[in-house]
């Protein structure tokens, strides 16, 4: 944390500066906790050149990540502007990051749309937890609400733990909740002067079972719990890369 506030982030090329190497890890782990087609080759492709040359797979993995690096670009701005959390910066963020990855049934039969709310019921997890379509929006508001509401000096880590396990807990779009919820949780973080995370792979059976235990009880320490070790585990990688070029 104190390493993190030391950079003094404030504008986009010292995002670009101390996030060059985070970006990929993130794009490639929150892409692969839903869609084990991800590749790290393909994601580092993308963001170093914009394409993954020679590709054989499946062309959502593709389009996904490619939207995860437009994402990155928008959200740079954003940040540097202080643009705070809000409904229309949710929608945006949908729209980016699943443009091109919504199905036929999806799309044509069911009128869903990238960057809008959902149209239908999809309920998630053993809990089967998800708003109605028609509460959606007001679950959301709420939810921006509360973080407006809260204490400058509160506890950030508790206050994402949160954010994070209410927005999958709303499920408020047809597809792409956890990649948004988890771009969300990020863009809160270094809003407030936090290290953004990454959520790994390998850890998703705790992330899951984290995520559970809100949809149960709303205990939200697993969650805190787990985001902390993510962090530290995000950095040591992320510097220990830079260390390595």
């Amino acid at each position: 944390m104190r390493m993190w506030q030391g950079y003094g982030v404030k504008t986009q090329a010292d995002i670009d500066l101390r996030l060059h190497h985070f970006s990929e890890l993130f794009a490639y782990h929150s892409g692969r906790i839903e869609n084990e087609e991800v590749t790290w080759h393909d994601t580092h492709e993308i963001f170093a050149n914009g394409r993954a040359l020679n590709f054989t797979g499946d062309p959502r993995a593709l389009f996904e990540q490619r939207n995860q690096k437009l994402c990155y670009e928008l959200l740079k701005g954003k940040l540097a502007d202080r643009e705070p959390l809000s409904l229309d910066l949710i929608l945006e963020i949908h729209r980016v990051l699943t443009e091109g990855t919504y199905d036929e049934r999806r799309y044509i039969a069911l009128g869903e749309r990238p960057g809008a709310f959902k149209k239908h019921d999809y309920v998630t997890g053993r809990m089967g937890v998800g708003s109605p379509p028609e509460e959606v929006e007001a679950d959301l508001a709420d939810l921006l609400a509360e973080l407006a509401d809260l204490p400058p000096d509160g506890d950030l880590l508790l206050v994402g733990a949160y954010l994070h396990a209410r927005f999958e807990f709303i499920h408020p779009f047809a597809d792409g909740n956890g990649r948004v919820g988890r771009t969300l949780l990020n863009y809160f973080f270094m809003l407030h002067g936090h290290p953004p995370v990454v959520i790994h792979d390998e850890d998703k059976a705790a992330y899951y079972a984290a995520l559970e235990r809100y949809d149960m009880s709303e205990e939200l320490e697993a969650m805190k719990e787990f985001l902390r070790g993510q962090i530290e585990k995000t950095w040591e990688k992320t510097l220990q890369r830079r260390q390595d070029l």
